[in-house]
């Protein structure tokens, strides 16, 4: 009988997490996701997985469309909720848990070379886009002088907000070759003297009632109930911004980390998520072309 078990890490839990992330061990590492066969007959070597998510989609998504066709295989799965990002990768790159499903490459590359860590990508999942959305003020021509937008306050994510502010027309930045390296001093432009506040992911939404405006990244768009409906602005997303299931990179090739690749790219899947309205707007993998 297959075991489905769902696990909240606490902040003591992350600490320690963090703690023995020091301690990691890793192999060659990877961070591009390609296509790859059906699902092997062999009997996998490994059948008790763990997967972490941070709040979002990707975790009702697999237990939809993924799960079923793990079990069908004799995998047991077992999910561990994390708030953290860095936690969540940690806790890959310790053995803590085997996976994770939360984040695109370019974060993960940010916090491999920070923590010290060997993460790699899997497979690309499909992804809901970060938005544009008001707050106290409702619409893009209500914008003032010194009006306050929320942005993430994470590298990565907070210069996807600034492309979405900068399609707006309300700022103008110098390009960077690495998005890890982004923060507000690369605006050149501001032409409503917008007070930009980059803050927690997880804030965002709260705090949207006490902010003229806030691009917040997709995942957090779903999980805090907003309807995409009412954005004011949705990124033409990159496909380097899309997310993935990560993995140590030692593991990319074990047969329990194929089988999940090979669930994801499979057809059952694709008809899962093309069958469901709430994935309307996604941006999906190339496969689902």
């Amino acid at each position: 009988m297959t075991k489905f078990r769902t696990v909240l890490i606490g902040a003591a839990t992350a600490a320690l997490l963090l703690t023995t992330a020091a301690c990691s061990s890793g192999a060659d590492s990877s961070s591009s996701a390609t296509g790859s066969d059906s699902t092997s007959s062999a009997a996998p070597s490994k059948t008790d997985i763990k997967i972490g998510f941070n709040p979002g989609p990707y975790k009702e998504m697999f237990e939809g469309g993924i799960l079923p066709i793990l079990e069908a295989q004799g995998f047991d799965v077992e999910e561990v909720d994390f708030t953290d990002g860095i936690v969540v990768n940690a806790a890959v790159d310790s053995g803590e848990i085997d996976a994770n499903i939360m984040q695109h490459p370019v974060y993960m590359d940010f916090v491999n070379a920070q923590e010290g860590i060997d993460n790699a990508a899997l497979v690309q999942v499909p992804t809901p886009k970060m938005g544009l959305f008001g707050g106290k003020l409702s619409s893009l021509d209500d914008v003032k002088d010194g009006s306050t937008v929320t942005v993430p306050n994470a590298p990565s994510n907070l210069y996807r907000a600034l492309l979405i502010l900068r399609d707006t027309g309300w700022i103008d930045f110098e390009d960077v070759d690495d998005p890890n390296t982004a923060d507000l001093s690369i605006i050149t432009k501001n032409v409503h003297n917008l007070n930009i506040t980059p803050i927690e992911n997880a804030q965002q939404v709260p705090a949207l009632q006490d902010v003229d405006y806030a691009v917040i990244q997709g995942n957090f768009i779903v999980s805090g109930g907003l309807d995409y409906d009412d954005a004011l602005a949705v990124e033409d997303q990159p496909t380097e911004f899309s997310n993935i299931v990560a993995v140590r990179s030692a593991d990319v090739d074990s047969d329990w980390a194929q089988a999940v690749k090979a669930a994801y790219e499979s057809q059952d899947f694709i008809d899962y998520i093309s069958g469901d309205a709430a994935y309307d707007g996604y941006q999906l993998p190339e496969w689902f072309s």
